[in-house]
């Protein structure tokens, strides 16, 4: 596949195996805002250094006060009469002014950066969704088959949702931490170096226990996302299969069974809050150290005279600012971590293999008699089991009824995956009109085929809509669908209902009865119009009167069509015109219903198995 639609993060993507290595994908994530983030960056740094420059005017205040006072006492000492003391008030009025309009406008700015930073987030959430969902498209039907659907629907909800909002929430804390915390350290050094060094001493601590405590707590957030994903698909499964549950009285075992993963899940999310929860204090207590250095040591410089009152009052709002962005990112400690767990899950499936798109290499078979050519097919499920065929072949001429039969595990669904190449043939070739189906695009391939299967699927949405859906290319015409649908009959109990094809379907379908499930599908299939039809056996699970309409509506659908049909009612295949029994993943016997019957063979033992009574088959048996 083309790797179109990606964004240059997605590009050059590499697994994420570390905390560091996931949040630099994400930075490039973020990346493709880059004149975004320099604003920011712009609007964050001035914001912080008016709110750096606040302590050191009050500061200035506080000398001035501070001097006048000692000048009125030392005039007093003098024996001069002093009634008030020699402040000059015009001076702290102004430096009050300056300080209400640096605290106004760095308001001014912190909004303009919060709002771009909100932008930026919702924009990167928003290539990471599309990505995610356009690698799911590409993602080979065997990921499917080996993932639960709790476990990919958590990817692309829970973990998606859990960075949307901490990029949309934390990310502006977290630009602004990082900036304050380089800002205070120049302005530090700035007023008094020895000041500044007795609070960066208690900075390290911080760090050290942080970069011991972040690494564990990060895999606890990862276990604590990984079973929540579990818990998710305990209870898709549960509310799916909740009459089965009622039926057979299991309702105490399912509660059992979720209180289980739900006290897993408790345990992980108890690990990881205990681990995030103790750097809040650490930091703190570092901070306090700093208070107390800056106190002592800030003390004796003004009792010496080379400290001012008022820069060591900074220092002791600073050692606060300055403390700040530590505790902030250990208070975010507990978000980043299970923020990061979550881009790994998600970055995980971005990096799946996806569908290969490898060209076969055979030469076209111009002219080719076949519709469709099975040559000496191997194929199997996985590296490390035996090829389920060993070497099947068949033909197929345009117009032609293949009946699939076969017990159990015979290769019946494989043969159906691989026409529709859900999975690529590892030997062999099969062939569309002359030419190889590994040389055709899966979406044109696709095109040619339709599919009625046993387990009905319908959207929820309108049985209007549902119909549509079938119509691939260009706009639903209503004569189209109201033809098929009297087709398929689905007209005549379509019209007895309150609304009509207005009638909204629930994600089941389960308000209308299977039988009128499976002939909306047919209708649906008459809308495609494909080439080729493939049928699994639609009417196991219906009445005699149903039954009898949905073969009507097949029989229609079939006329003029190459189909194949999987059958499990073997009376319903007996015009075939060509019967294939397989077993183990190779055609064992070929032929029609008269010619397999007169072999006597696997076939006709299957058909006649049909017909006889369970003491009859033992019998045989």
């Amino acid at each position: 596949m083309k790797n179109q639609g990606k964004s240059p993060a997605h590009m050059k993507a590499r697994k994420a195996k570390d905390f560091w290595g996931t949040l630099i994908r994400l930075v490039k994530y973020m990346s493709t805002r880059f004149w975004g983030l320099v604003i920011t960056l712009v609007l964050v740094i001035v914001s912080t250094v008016l709110a750096t420059q606040a302590p050191r005017i009050l500061g200035e205040a506080t000398t001035e006060i501070y001097r006048g006072i000692q000048e009125g006492n030392a005039l007093r000492e003098a024996g001069q009469v002093v009634n008030t003391y020699p402040i000059d008030f015009d001076l702290i009025r102004t430096i009050l002014i300056t300080v209400f309009v640096v605290y106004m406008t760095q308001s001014v700015f912190q909004y303009f950066q919060s709002f771009i930073t909100a932008r930026i987030a919702q924009k990167t959430v928003y290539d990471m969704r599309k990505d995610l969902k356009n690698k799911m498209s590409r993602l080979p039907i065997r990921y499917y088959d080996t993932h639960s659907n709790g476990d990919i629907m958590s990817r692309a909800i829970n973990d998606m949702d859990q960075i949307a909002n901490t990029l949309q929430q934390s990310l502006s804390q977290f630009i602004i931490s990082v900036v304050q915390f380089v800002t205070v350290l120049a302005v530090m050094i700035s007023i008094d170096i020895q000041l500044t060094l007795v609070t960066i001493v208690t900075v390290p601590i911080s760090f050290v226990l942080i970069a011991i405590v972040a690494p564990k707590s990060q895999k606890q957030f990862a276990a604590q996302q990984r079973e929540l994903g579990f818990l998710n698909d305990k209870v898709e499964e549960t509310f799916s299969g909740h009459t089965i549950v009622k039926t057979y009285n299991r309702e105490e075992d399912e509660i059992k069974a979720f209180e289980e993963q739900s006290e897993r899940l408790n345990d992980a999310s108890m690990k990881a809050q205990f681990l995030s929860g103790i750097m809040m204090p650490l930091v703190s207590f570092s901070r306090d150290l700093g208070y107390f250095g800056v106190a002592i040591v800030g003390g004796i410089s003004v009792a010496n005279g080379t400290v001012t009152l008022g820069n060591v009052q900074a220092f002791i709002q600073y050692v606060n600012q300055f403390s700040q962005p530590v505790r902030q990112v250990a208070n975010l400690s507990n978000t980043i971590q299970v923020t990061i767990a979550a881009c790994e899950r998600i970055f995980e499936l971005l990096d799946e293999e996806e569908m290969e798109n490898t060209e076969s290499g055979l030469d076209p078979k111009p002219n080719s008699p076949y519709k469709v050519e099975f040559e000496h097919v191997q194929f199997g499920y996985s590296e490390d089991e035996p090829l389920l065929m060993t070497d099947f072949n068949l033909t197929v001429k345009e117009g032609e009824m293949i009946a699939v039969v076969g017990p159990t595990g015979a290769g019946k669904s494989t043969l159906i995956n691989l026409l529709e190449r859900f999975y690529d043939v590892d030997g062999g070739s099969i062939r569309y009109e002359g030419i190889d189906t590994r040389d055709i695009d899966r979406a044109k391939l696709r095109s040619r085929f339709s599919m009625v299967l046993q387990d009905t699927w319908l959207f929820n949405g309108t049985i209007w809509d549902n119909l549509a859906y079938g119509i691939q290319n260009g706009e639903p015409s209503p004569e189209r669908i109201l033809e098929a649908a009297k087709a398929a009959h689905v007209d005549e109990f379509v019209r007895r209902l309150p609304d009509g094809y207005n009638t909204v379907l629930n994600e089941e379908g389960t308000n209308i009865s299977q039988g009128q499930r499976q002939l909306i599908t047919i209708a649906r299939a008459f809308l495609a119009d494909p080439e080729i039809l493939i049928l699994d056996e639609a009417t196991s699970s219906v009445d005699t009167r149903t039954e009898i309409l949905i073969q009507e509506a097949m029989t229609k659908l079939l006329e003029n069509r190459t189909s194949f049909v999987v059958a499990h009612r073997l009376s319903t295949i007996r015009d075939a015109d060509k019967i294939i029994v397989m077993n183990n993943g190779d055609v064992i016997e070929t032929g029609n219903h008269e010619d397999l019957m007169e072999k006597d063979g696997f076939y006709a033992d299957l058909y006649n198995s049909q017909f006889q009574s369970p003491d009859e088959q033992l019998a045989v048996g």
